[in-house]
């Protein structure tokens, strides 16, 4: 095989890339018993939505679009209620092919390298997509059998749901990890739990920075990934100053040499609160090993943080900006929601963001064993 191509003359070469269409993109298509369905919808992705830019009807069982993109891009078939992923660039000449009677949403596709990488990707996708809508439907229905939603049920079902989602999550990063410089690569990125796996994100985003360079998807979040990066896991955490509940001035220099979480929370915050006995829990556990807490609040009115703090038994030191998501400290830590928290050790480095219940749990547990 070596032999022949060593044969091609340049001249042949570019004749071959000639004969390409490079202004436009082709996608042909065929849907098997397509029933009541007789559009076909062709959607384009952008940096924050996805918006229908054509449809042709059936032609028979048969469709097919023709269009110019700037840039390789993520495109999306809509046939009846399935959705179908494709990533397209001028020159592609695009095979498809489904049929609807398929629960398991498959499909054929060639023409496009990167468009065969996103199917891999959609099959995991379905997957986990399809075992928790079971476990969905199995919840529902015991629900709706005892007549009330029911503590017991969630604490079987809960953890099922929240395996199948890490499980889904590290398929993820595997497909990611294998496909680094493709597109599909990145798309499959974009699913992922950005508060979870912002470690892994920051990460990636060094790792393709030099690539994709015309797509605003893509540069958008390394743009997004890059103001994230100084309060990522692994970097030295900003200093600051806040006024604390008594008014005296907190430093996050005061706790140098000790590992400290930095808890944002606020009365109002239900999820905060209802994590709050977790944190209690924890602290009692490991105060006297050395783990320290600041709770920094994003009340408004000091009495309703006072009256919070200790309703909850909340012990340790506290601060506040009073002003919401507005502070200096919540713009310098870039909190967006709450509960949020950050873990800092004894060099002042962020071992941890973000993590609560069995999570919190379990990296006190290795950290002060």
């Amino acid at each position: 095989m070596k032999n022949i191509f060593k044969g091609i003359t340049l001249a042949t070469a570019l004749f071959i890339v000639s004969c390409k269409d490079s202004k436009d993109f082709t996608i042909s298509g065929t849907v098997e018993n397509a029933g009541s369905v007789k559009k076909v919808y062709l959607l384009m992705a952008d940096s924050t939505q996805v918006n229908i830019i054509d449809s042709v009807a059936l032609n028979g069982n048969a469709f097919q679009f023709k269009h110019s993109t700037p840039y390789a891009n993520l495109y999306k078939l809509r046939i009846g209620s399935s959705i179908f992923d494709i990533i397209a660039q001028n020159g592609d000449d695009i095979k498809f092919k489904t049929d609807i009677a398929d629960v398991s949403h498959g499909y054929d596709i060639s023409g496009s390298e990167t468009s065969e990488k996103i199917r891999e990707f959609n099959k995991i996708s379905n997957l986990y997509g399809d075992k928790n809508s079971k476990l969905s439907d199995e919840y529902a229905a015991k629900s709706q059998a005892l007549g009330k939603e029911s503590d017991s049920l969630v604490k079987v079902y809960m953890p099922q749901f929240q395996k199948n989602i890490a499980d889904y999550s590290n398929e993820v990063l595997k497909f990611v990890n294998d496909n680094k410089k493709s597109l599909a690569g990145f798309y499959a990125a974009t699913s992922l739990d950005q508060y979870k796996y912002e470690q892994q994100l920051v990460a990636y985003a060094d790792e393709i920075k030099d690539d994709f360079k015309d797509n605003p998807a893509v540069q958008a979040f390394l743009k997004q990934m890059e103001a994230v990066k100084p309060i990522s896991v692994g970097h030295k955490a900003p200093e600051f100053k806040i006024a604390g509940i008594d008014g005296k001035q907190i430093a996050l220099s005061d706790y140098k040499g000790k590992y400290v979480m930095l808890d944002f929370w606020a009365s109002w915050c239900v999820p905060c609160r209802q994590e709050n006995p977790n944190v209690v829990k924890q602290y009692s556990l490991y105060k006297d090993k050395g783990f320290n807490i600041l709770g920094i609040s994003l009340d408004t009115e000091k009495a309703d943080w006072q009256k919070a703090i200790n309703a909850d038994g909340l012990t340790w030191s506290h601060g506040s900006d009073l002003q919401r998501f507005d502070g200096p400290t919540e713009r310098l830590y870039q909190i967006n929601a709450i509960p949020s928290n950050f873990i800092i050790d004894p060099q002042g480095v962020i071992v941890a963001k973000n993590i609560t219940g069995a999570d919190l749990e379990d990296f006190l547990k290795k950290t002060f064993k």
